[in-house]
């Protein structure tokens, strides 16, 4: 089974976008020292490295600001609400991205599936044809048939189709092996045995192009 491709953002980016959002809704005012970046990484459960970069992103957007041995200080609100909006439009393109590569994805299995179970039905079919082929084709007696009416025997039927009527259907009746002398009635339907050309005689010879 295909692997379904999973699309995120850096945790360090992750980070940012949430404070930028806790700025943003008031929950850190502006000139309000918060954490230092230990204690960051602490609360997210990630490395100091990761801590840094985050508040590395909010100040280089000028959201905080940070002074060694003075800790981080909120800057901006404007900037971090602009940053957070950025954010949840970037993460919105990057679901959509994802919802439609999974939609492409089970597409092509679908596509391929149906190619699979199409390509099994033809050989399936054409095997039968080939290692039974008393396999029947049919044919339905219409009122334009040219023979109507007439039997087997009368139009020659097997000389010029080579084909062999081995039953024929009437209403809700089955007749086996009619035999040549079984007429042409409307509505019959004729099942016949012969090599792969005979459908395409039989419906000739009863429904001659004009």
């Amino acid at each position: 089974m295909e692997a379904q491709l999973k699309i995120t953002s850096p945790k360090y980016q992750q980070i940012a976008a949430d404070l930028a959002c806790k700025i943003a809704q008031g929950h850190y005012r502006v000139g309000e020292k918060i954490y230092a970046r230990s204690a960051l990484a602490s609360q997210y459960g990630v490395s100091a490295e990761t801590a840094r970069r985050a508040v590395c992103v909010l100040s280089d957007l000028q959201i905080v600001e940070t002074e060694i041995g003075s800790g981080i200080t909120i800057k901006s609100r404007e900037k971090a609400v602009e940053f957070a909006r950025q954010y949840g439009d970037t993460r919105t393109v990057d679901d959509l991205k994802k919802n439609l590569q999974q939609s492409m994805l089970r597409q092509q299995r679908e596509m391929r599936y149906f190619t699979h179970c199409l390509s099994d039905l033809t050989n399936k079919t054409d095997r039968l044809r080939s290692c039974n082929p008393f396999v029947p084709y049919q044919i339905e007696i219409r009122h334009d048939a040219l023979y109507l009416n007439r039997s087997l025997s009368d139009i020659n039927f097997w000389h010029h189709t080579a084909a062999t009527v081995v039953a024929i259907q009437r209403s809700d009746n089955l007749l086996l092996s009619p035999g040549p002398y079984a007429v042409l009635t409307e509505h019959d339907i004729f099942y016949f045995i012969g090599e792969k050309s005979c459908p395409e005689r039989v419906n000739q010879f009863l429904y001659p192009k004009n």
